[in-house]
């Protein structure tokens, strides 16, 4: 028999992973109120409170979701066109667009005041136009809600396998308003979301919500619950989030530790987790490699500080003389367009900085290291790396062949590491991109796009009645 958990004890012992305790804080017994809940997450330990207030918003937010998600099979693939088009007119609309950009404005405002970074936050030009031309993606894409991708046909019956929506997705992603468009690409496939916001960006998502989702919706005639924001800078709101069984997929993105407590949370509660968390590209620089485009290469990937940045560089021995000044100059270089210098840290092998992200804003900040040979680097790479994103500046194909069957990362290339983006190299706007840290991935890539959430029905056609078993 269970009895409601109603208050806490400081001091109170709780069990972990079966084999462990952890301790009840005097701030969290002090806290817990009666319809309050408690998450364990027996993976570290980590005791999570969430109000009342918190788990019923977000516990109405993925009912509506939930409701809308049975509704969307009923309704026509033009209407769900006619949303994205729709959504992608209004943020084009100087208009409507308006209080958006003043609501963005508020929001890096205030994150400055806090004194936080806001390369992200910033809604400018370049990323309305990315968010706009990858709405009109989706509304260009055929549709892929249900999808007949195979037959097998036996004697008097046959079997069909239909690609189908998955369901509802929870979304937790940082302050990026960019993400919030590129997310409703799940409504391609039949599917519904949930979005919790970084606090940073809640009032930017409240604005592109208020005037342009919802009469995006309401025009297209789709269920209003298709897309939801949870109004609520809470990092509560997120676990409860996670903790809803009726999740069809969980995606986090943001840093290391959150996104894999988030990830822990989901798995506990039964519901598929997408991380997409900590990032970090390495870059190598063969024997062969052509000075020049080494330096490009280095200039090119540090342009910004997002996931695919550069941020460990290797550089073999036999060339230490002139590609260490090369990629000095190019770093320099990509700091200049800033008004500052770059922040280098000279590595050897096994420094446990190594698998450390350097999460700049605007002073580029970036591992190097000096290695004997490509394997070498392809060893500290596996070993230190998140394993990500992975490029090596070599004129040798052989060699490049041997890199990219050695070196363990969904992303390898022989260039520049920003690349690797859902948009730019696929055409498709991103939910978000997964790195190799907790294995390879399973049955997908690790770009995940709004496309990606399906599930694989099978439906039997009997002709010949009189079989059986």
């Amino acid at each position: 028999m269970t009895e409601p958990l109603l208050s806490l004890a400081a001091g109170e012992r709780i069990l972990v992973g079966g084999d462990r305790f952890t301790t009840v804080s005097p701030a969290l017994a002090s806290a817990f109120a009666a319809g309050d809940r408690l998450v364990v997450v027996h993976e570290t330990g980590d005791l999570l409170h969430i109000p009342a207030g918190e788990f019923a918003r977000v516990a109405a937010a993925v009912g509506e979701a939930h409701r809308a998600f049975g509704e969307l099979a009923g309704v026509a693939d033009e209407s769900i066109t006619e949303f994205f088009d729709l959504f992608a007119a209004r943020l084009a609309d100087d208009g409507v667009y308006a209080p958006i950009a003043a609501a963005n404005s508020a929001d890096v405002e205030a994150a400055i005041a806090r004194g936080r970074p806001t390369g992200r936050l910033v809604l400018d030009d370049k990323m309305r136009a990315g968010m706009v031309a990858g709405l009109k993606v989706w509304r260009d894409s055929p549709t892929r809600c249900r999808q007949k991708v195979g037959v097998v046909s036996h004697a008097g019956w046959s079997v069909e396998q239909w690609r189908d929506p998955l369901g509802v997705v929870g979304f937790v992603f940082e302050g990026r308003p960019n993400v919030f468009a590129d997310a409703t690409g799940v409504l391609r496939t039949g599917n519904t979301v949930v979005f919790r916001i970084g606090s940073d960006a809640l009032g930017t998502a409240r604005a592109i919500m208020a005037h342009s989702v919802a009469p995006a919706l309401a025009a297209a005639n789709l269920p209003m619950g298709s897309v939801q924001l949870i109004d609520s800078p809470a990092h509560a709101a997120g676990w409860a989030l996670f903790a809803d069984k009726r999740l069809s997929l969980a995606v986090a993105r943001g840093s290391g530790a959150a996104v894999a407590q988030l990830g822990a949370v989901a798995r506990q509660h039964g519901v598929p987790a997408s991380l997409h968390g900590t990032g970090g590209a390495w870059l190598v620089a063969a024997d062969s490699a052509d000075a020049n485009v080494f330096a490009r290469v280095v200039q090119h990937s540090l342009d910004r500080k997002v996931c695919n940045t550069l941020n460990v560089c290797c550089v073999v021995r036999s060339r230490e003389h002139d590609l260490v000044p090369a990629f000095h100059a190019a770093a320099g270089a990509a700091a200049a367009i800033r008004g500052v210098e770059p922040i280098v840290h000279t590595l050897a092998p096994d420094d446990a900085l190594l698998a450390h992200e350097w999460e700049w804003d605007k002073v580029p900040e970036v591992s190097l290291m000096v290695v004997d040979d490509v394997a070498q680097a392809v060893e500290q790479c596996n070993l230190h790396s998140p394993r990500f994103v992975a490029s090596l500046v070599s004129n040798d194909s052989i060699e490049q062949d041997a890199f990219y069957r050695s070196v363990e990362a969904p992303f390898v290339g022989d260039g520049f590491t920003r690349w690797v983006d859902g948009q730019f190299a696929l055409d498709q706007p991103e939910l978000g991109l997964s790195n190799w840290q907790g294995g390879r991935l399973f049955g997908r890539g690790a770009i995940l796009s709004g496309d990606s959430a399906f599930t694989v029905r099978l439906r039997a056609h009997v002709e010949d009645h009189g079989l059986h078993r």
